[in-house]
Order: structure tokens, then C-alpha cells, then sequence
């Protein structure tokens, strides 16, 4: 395969439009947008994982400091308390990776099968065509591996 041109896969389809390909490259960019949004509730779930571990520490420190009373309402208050009605954290992330994120994922892929074999990424390769010198070794379509 020669270096200087895309991969198959990431060539369009004879017959696939413009308008199809951006179509489906913002389709692509809004899966990455709730790729990172994944990301950070991901982020969140630990960090509040962390608080709660945390809090249980606190709860020992005070009670150690003489603090019995205000250990125990930190205690029965905080520690373990949901997040959300009826949920802790990793609750709120798997309702979140079965439903809106796993439809997202499936109908985008769905997109890319009816509509381009499947290929993806093809706005950001044509992209690259476009920007990338020729003939630079720096700028190569594909990797020499």
C-alpha cells in the first residue's frame, strides 16, 4: 500500500455525497461529545467515591478529637448518603451507559452501516488530504506498519 494515499477504510464509498459524508461527521463529532461528557461523569462518580471515603475519614478524625456528637451527625448524614434519590454515583453512571449512551453508540454505528460500509472518521480523513503537504515524509496518508 502506498504511504501517500488514505487507507481503504477511510475512503468514501463510490457514490457516498458531501452532504452525506458532513452529515455524518457531525453525527461522529456529537458521539465525541458524549464520549468526553462520559468522561467527566465518569470523573464525577470517582471524585464522589473519593468524598465518601473521605468523609468516613473525617468522621474517625473528629471522634478521635473529641467530637463525638458532631462525628456521629457527620456519620448519619453524610456518609453513604445517595447522590440522587435512591442512587449512588455508579447507579447515576450505569443507567447512563445502558440507555443514552449505548442508543448513541449503536445508532451512530447504524448510520455508518446503511450509509457508508461502516467506515468511520471519513470528514476528518478527507481533512487530512486536504491540509497535509504530499510528498513530506511528515505528513504521510498512512503509517509505514
Amino acid at each position: 500500500m502506498s504511504h501517500d494515499a488514505p487507507a481503504p477504510r477511510h475512503q468514501r464509498p463510490d457514490g457516498v455525497g458531501d452532504a452525506t459524508v458532513e452529515a455524518l461527521g457531525k453525527l461522529s463529532e456529537a458521539l465525541e461529545v458524549v464520549e468526553e461528557a462520559r468522561g467527566h461523569l465518569y470523573a464525577f462518580h470517582r471524585r464522589c467515591g473519593t468524598a465518601d471515603l473521605t468523609l468516613g475519614e473525617s468522621v474517625d478524625l473528629l471522634r478521635t478529637a473529641g467530637h463525638p456528637d458532631l462525628a456521629d451527625q457527620v456519620r448519619r448524614e453524610l456518609v453513604g448518603r445517595n447522590i440522587l434519590d435512591g442512587r449512588w454515583s455508579f447507579q447515576v453512571v450505569e443507567e447512563y451507559d445502558d440507555g443514552y449512551y449505548a442508543a448513541f453508540r449503536s445508532l451512530e454505528q447504524q448510520a455508518r452501516e446503511r450509509l457508508v460500509q461502516g467506515r468511520r472518521h471519513l470528514f476528518e480523513a478527507e481533512m487530512k488530504e486536504d491540509r497535509r503537504t504530499h510528498g513530506d515524509p511528515d505528513h504521510t496518508a498512512t503509517t509505514d506498519g
